[in-house]
């Protein structure tokens, strides 16, 4: 019963974080959109509370103007619009489900088998990791500052990938992809609340005050709101990644990871750069031969055959390793239905699904979840023989 309702509330928050993270990724989405598409207005001035651009669009049936001042206008509105409990609550509610889902089955998900850590630990090292990463992140914009983007983004990008290496050799594949998104996405968060509405709250209470805004803030806010459009895309891979084995069951997880978080915010990089009025195709070709080399080095490496293999030892394999999870009523800690609906009991449904079980248990070793159950290589060899030879019974 208590797995049941686990799987309930898993569902619930994961709901609850697809939506916030919705509109959280649309907000950003349009907001750089709009810059991107701003135009100097005729009576272009150089006073701070000048209008810098605008833009004129047509949406829903009707026509809008936007504006955005050089700094501030020369009096505030009573009615101001702010953007930020859709970065707190998709924070919140992602920080929910890695507790209830990881966290609160560390020995089954997170953990990787003959790892020198306990559940305890590897809780302990995904807490201090997302504290660890926004503190790096912070420091490297504080001290580079403006003219230093690249640098930073290169130094960030090695710290991620140094990141993803340590923790393959303590996490399983699965835990290490979705503790880099969460780093990721734990510095979106963070810039929202520490730098963005901060530099925000000055802005207003300056003019309020009579006083001139500091540019500084806007300049700083500006910074980090770019910085979340480039790692929204890699987040999201990392989140959805759970549902593609062939990607943190490669041999070298690690390195598959940092070049799909690469290729997206390439991808991400074409668009800003469409979107300004400028066409590079030798990203998305760039982006293509990567996927390519990509796609070979994580081909799974084929287990030897084992010659023949009756049906009796197939089936003692699958019993031990796999109807844990896949059983009416699992018997596997935090599993309470089978995953997909799939069964493993009786020799007619391990026939049946013996295709799932090339692709899960063989060629991706994706299953048995995060090796939960300790499937030796030369127990996948006499699985890859059965199906070889026509997965008969």
């Amino acid at each position: 019963m208590e797995a049941y309702a686990g799987e309930w509330l898993q569902l619930l928050i994961r709901w609850v974080h697809v939506i916030t993270g919705i509109a959280w990724i649309g907000a950003s989405f349009y907001f750089i959109w709009l810059d991107n598409h701003l135009r100097p207005p005729p009576d272009a001035r150089d006073a701070p509370d000048a209008v810098a651009g605008e833009l004129w669009a047509i949406h829903g049936g009707g026509f809008y103007q936007v504006q955005k001042y050089r700094v501030a206008p020369p009096a505030l509105p009573e009615a101001l619009h702010w953007f930020r409990w859709e970065a707190y609550s998709t924070w919140l509610s992602g920080v929910a489900l890695l507790v209830v889902l990881y966290w609160a089955h560390a020995a089954t998900y997170m953990v990787a088998p003959g790892a020198p850590i306990t559940p305890l630990g590897a809780v302990g090292i995904s807490a201090a990791l997302l504290a660890i990463g926004w503190g790096f992140y912070d420091q490297l914009c504080r001290r580079l500052r403006f003219a230093h983007e690249r640098l930073l983004g290169v130094l960030l990008v090695a710290f991620l990938a140094l990141c993803a290496w340590g923790l393959s050799h303590v996490f399983t594949g699965r835990a290490t992809f979705l503790q880099i998104g969460a780093m990721l996405g734990t510095i979106m968060a963070a810039n929202v609340l520490y730098v963005i509405i901060p530099g925000q709250r000055q802005m207003v209470a300056a003019k309020r005050e009579g006083r001139a805004p500091d540019a500084v803030h806007g300049l700083r806010g500006k910074q980090r709101s770019v910085h979340n459009n480039y790692f929204t895309l890699p987040v999201l891979l990392a989140m959805i990644s759970n549902h593609s084995p062939m990607t943190y069951s490669a041999p070298h997880a690690w390195l598959v990871l940092a070049a799909l978080m690469l290729l997206a915010a390439y991808v991400r990089h074409f668009f800003n750069l469409r979107h300004r009025g400028r066409t590079v195709w030798a990203i998305p070709a760039t982006a293509a031969i990567g996927a390519l080399v990509l796609a070979i080095a994580i081909a799974p490496a084929r287990t030897t055959p084992a010659g023949h293999v009756a049906f009796a030892e197939v089936e003692a394999i699958v019993h031990a390793r796999c109807a844990p999870c896949h059983a009416a009523t699992p018997t596997q800690a935090g599993i309470a239905t089978a995953p997909k609906g799939v069964l493993l009991e009786t020799p007619a449904q391990i026939v049946a699904n013996a295709a799932a079980i090339r692709t899960q248990a063989v060629d991706t070793r994706a299953m048995p979840l995060g090796n939960v159950t300790a499937m030796t290589d030369d127990e996948r060899a006499k699985l890859r023989a059965w199906l070889a030879a026509g997965a008969a019974r």
